[in-house]
């Protein structure tokens, strides 16, 4: 259907994963056991940092809201994904193909620029210790998670403008299994130099800023760790620092691999692993690297199962 020089589609159609049928029902039972997994681990963390007094520290204010972005990420993707595995015609609507790209670059924003956060916490309270309770006060940190949503609800709503504002008149088979830019760009009959801009402009913001401000963050942090004098101090700084680390190295590894690859070397076979990887993946494993190398975190999950075996 033609509206003027726009071609309007109804709906689109999503390849999935593979269009191997011997391998559907394999891979939408190791899915659907990753999204159980996030749902209950950061369902878990979400309960056990708010219940537990002890944790009520910056620290694990941020820590909630990432495992809150983890959940979210991957409740955007993983049920579309799911279904795309078991039914033959894989269709989603215009409307909700824009839906499922604007929260999922909501959520993929706010946790780039969440980890960053997390690094000045870090910073702040390792290189000021005796601060860091006035700096990172309950208001200023609502203050910047409230920054980091309005800069993600932003960002996400033009990227989504930008990438539907077009037109889509040769195909409406999306080779992805869920709807993102680069495969939506590709079957575009306008020209996309605008959204691509803009996609490399968002791009810059959000991981390279980010990825600069994290590595500054630990450059501080590094420096002032190695001039501590006791070896126990030296490692209870480092231990608060290194799930922290493991999340970034992941998360920004993936990302930055996807955004700064050359153009000759991309496809979309590619494209579909590294989605995997930050849609379903990390968010399963963000909480487990938390709640296996942070202390007070295994200290509080072991009382909280104590607590619940002895009231049973």
């Amino acid at each position: 259907m033609e509206e003027g020089n726009h071609s309007v589609v109804p709906e689109f159609i999503l390849s999935g994963l593979t269009d191997r049928p011997e391998l559907q029902v394999p891979l939408f039972l190791l899915f659907l056991l990753i999204y159980v997994t996030t749902l209950i681990c950061n369902g878990g963390m979400i309960l056990l940092i708010t219940v537990n007094q002890q944790l009520h520290i910056p620290m694990y204010f941020f820590l909630r809201s990432l495992s809150f972005c983890d959940l979210c990420c991957s409740t955007v993707i993983a049920p579309k994904m799911l279904q795309t595995f078991l039914t033959e015609r894989k269709s989603i609507s215009h409307t909700a193909c824009a839906v499922q790209m604007y929260f999922f670059l909501v959520c993929i924003d706010i946790e780039c620029l969440l980890l960053a956060v997390m690094a000045y916490d870090r910073y702040v309270a390792i290189c000021n210790p005796l601060l860091y309770m006035v700096t990172m006060s309950r208001q200023r940190c609502t203050q910047l998670i409230a920054g980091v949503c309005a800069v993600g609800f932003l960002d996400a709503m033009i990227l989504t403008c930008c990438t539907f504002r077009l037109s889509f008149c040769s195909s409406n088979i999306i080779h992805h299994f869920s709807c993102d830019i680069p495969p939506l760009l590709a079957l575009s009959c306008s020209d996309t130099r605008i959204s691509e801009i803009v996609m490399f402009a968002s791009t810059c913001y959000t991981v390279v800023i980010t990825s600069v401000t994290i590595l500054l963050s630990y450059v501080y942090i590094i420096s002032t760790i190695l001039q501590m004098h006791s070896a126990e101090g030296r490692y209870k700084a480092f231990s608060t620092c290194s799930s922290h680390l493991s999340t970034v190295v992941i998360f920004h590894g993936t990302l930055i691999f996807m955004s700064l690859r050359p153009s000759s070397s991309y496809s979309m076979d590619t494209d579909k692993i590294a989605s995997v990887f930050y849609t379903m993946v990390i968010p399963m494993l963000n909480p487990l690297i938390y709640s296996l190398r942070n202390r007070e975190v295994k200290d509080a999950v072991k009382k909280g199962l104590n607590n619940l075996l002895a009231n049973s």
